[in-house]
């Protein structure tokens, strides 16, 4: 059949299987919203605020459902917003397709009005992009996007098409797309058996879990490995969530931010299994002292992240559950290292988080928040402080999702990814944990809340200052807080009902179990403007340049 590549396009998102996009209409993509019009039974269209919002919920989305979160834009400013939330995605490996609009083909390049070379703004921060020149090849793009996106490594593609070719009619034929993601896996049955004989050979292994775990959605298989080869485990801030933070083996987070236990068992260990982990700066500190008394056995579906920043002394490369579930059949009988499992409980015990003065009103809230939220909750941050204290206070579980920038840190990214988690799933309840400098950045998509109802609760923890820059000042630039101290006024109870949203307090004095309980009790949106005082600080907390053991905690300041 005839189409016009507008309609190729919505077609190509009906084989995909696609059934919500989230965007922002424009002069150029106004052929595309046309023929979204026509189909809007069949895809349901969110229109947000702004762009940079559009590209944050279709990566939420992406990361609750598993699906290739989709997001449309105009061309030049419209395309241009979307540049945050595509490195977003693409740092911590969130697979979505961004479908942009254009001038047409004929005034490429002549510094037209709302022209703009997105595919060359976007090269360094997407797994792929194009722009489409020949109707003829639209279909074939659309599809190659998608199958890129999700397999192997997964990451944002970028489409870009000219408003012509959105117009131009060729011929369209149907295709019957495999929606699973394929994966290279690059490792032999020999690699496989080295990999049981370094766990067993070694006295104190301690397994590293980063966010490949579970954008691989192997948390059951990681659970069945720690157990049957008798491992503690340590995660990144995107792990949060592979290992249920209640389990015996759960040590806490790795690096700067992370817990002691954690940090000491890398230090201390003598095998360190890193799997679906990338060795970020923030978890290894200083390279030359990380794990320095361990072999280093890397599990990743991606090659390029081999010795890239920590050399190591062997590595499987493929997708993280097979290889997990191969693991656990190869190893017929379990496994035990009983003495260095008596030595991390120790550790514990020694080494337990210290909740005194400047961070107890953080601990009390999360843990409150903890009580109240049914374990499935989503829960999404905004980053700084808040962020930290939401990985180490609340109780992660696989069952919930713990959503936030790990390696961008890109502040204004958690109502937008929460309101992508509630599309997400409309039965589970979402909570988007944020600091007052962040929500500034993004609280215009309280008006995409309203405007769906959707029953997200926005904890703003509000201590009038950008929380962690303020910390980084007292500790290293003798309390100068340039620019840091958020000193206007602002009513969020009132901005919250300015859009039709519920607003509460919760003051320093308050019981937080009582309020977040009424929060939740009413199944709409709602705004806690939370109290936290301005020196509450994130603890403990490794100062750079520093190895993770080198730790500062608050009775040493």
């Amino acid at each position: 059949m005839k189409l016009s590549g507008a309609e190729i396009i919505i077609a190509c998102l009906k084989e995909q299987k696609v059934d919500t996009v989230f965007g922002f209409p424009g002069g150029a993509v106004l052929h595309i919203y046309d023929s979204l019009y026509k189909h809007r039974h069949e895809i349901n269209h969110i229109l947000t605020s702004h762009e940079q919002g559009a590209s944050h919920a279709a990566d939420g989305y992406a990361r609750v459902t598993g699906k290739v979160g989709v997001v449309f834009a105009t061309s030049g400013p419209g395309a241009t917003n979307l540049v945050t939330g595509l490195a977003t995605a693409y740092m911590d490996s969130i697979p979505m397709v961004a479908i942009t609009g254009n001038v047409p083909t004929s005034l490429l390049g002549k510094d037209s009005f709302q022209e703009v070379d997105i595919s060359g703004i976007t090269m360094p921060i997407t797994k792929h992009n194009y722009i489409v020149k020949d109707v003829k090849d639209l279909a074939f793009i659309i599809r190659e996007a998608f199958d890129i996106a999700r397999s192997g490594r997964p990451g944002p593609v970028l489409i870009d098409v000219p408003k012509d070719i959105t117009s131009d009619i060729c011929e369209y034929k149907e295709e019957k797309i495999n929606l699973d993601a394929t994966f290279t896996n690059k490792y032999t049955s020999r690699d496989l058996e080295k990999t049981v004989k370094m766990i067993r050979d070694a006295k104190n292994p301690m397994a590293y879990l980063g966010g490949g775990v579970m954008l691989g959605k192997a948390q059951g298989e990681v659970k069945q490995f720690l157990d049957h080869f008798d491992i503690p485990a340590g995660v990144s801030l995107m792990a949060y969530g592979a290992i249920d933070s209640a389990d015996p083996r759960f040590c806490g987070m790795i690096g700067m931010h992370g817990s002691r236990v954690s940090n000491i068992a890398v230090s201390n260990c003598d095998l360190l299994i890193v799997i679906g982990a990338r060795f970020s700066d923030r978890v290894i500190s200083k390279a030359s002292e990380f794990a320095k008394n361990a072999r280093i056995l890397h599990i990743d579906v991606d090659p390029a992240e081999i010795n890239k920043n920590i050399a190591t002394h062997h590595h499987v490369i493929g997708n993280v559950k097979e290889i997990l579930e191969a693991l656990n059949t190869l190893q017929k009988e379990d496994i035990t290292h009983t003495q260095w499992m008596k030595q991390i409980a120790r550790w514990k015990v020694e080494h337990a988080m210290r909740i005194a003065g400047e961070t107890k009103r953080p601990y009390e809230v999360l843990t409150a928040l903890r009580e109240v939220a049914p374990d499935d909750t989503v829960i999404v941050t905004e980053v700084g402080q808040h962020q930290m204290w939401a990985g180490q206070f609340y109780r992660h579980t696989p069952a919930g999702k713990f959503l936030t920038s790990g390696g961008l840190g890109t502040m204004g990214y958690g109502t937008g990814a929460a309101i992508g988690a509630q599309f997400g799933d409309l039965k589970r309840r979402v909570v988007n944990v944020a600091g007052d400098g962040s929500f500034k950045m993004n609280c215009n998509e309280l008006a995409t809340i309203s405007r769906y109802r959707l029953p997200v609760i926005i904890l703003i923890m509000n201590n009038h200052t950008l929380g962690m820059v303020r910390q980084w000042q007292t500790f290293f630039y003798d309390n100068r807080y340039a620019e840091t101290t958020l000193d206007t006024e602002i009513d969020w109870i009132a901005l919250a009902q300015a859009y039709g949203v519920k607003g509460m307090k919760l003051t320093e004095q308050d019981d937080p179990k009582t309020v977040l309980d009424e929060a939740f009790s009413y199944g709409t949106p709602v705004v806690i403007d939370c109290e936290i005082p301005i020196d509450n600080k994130v603890f403990p907390m490794v100062a750079p340049g520093s190895s993770i053991e080198d730790m500062i905690d608050e009775v040493e300041i």
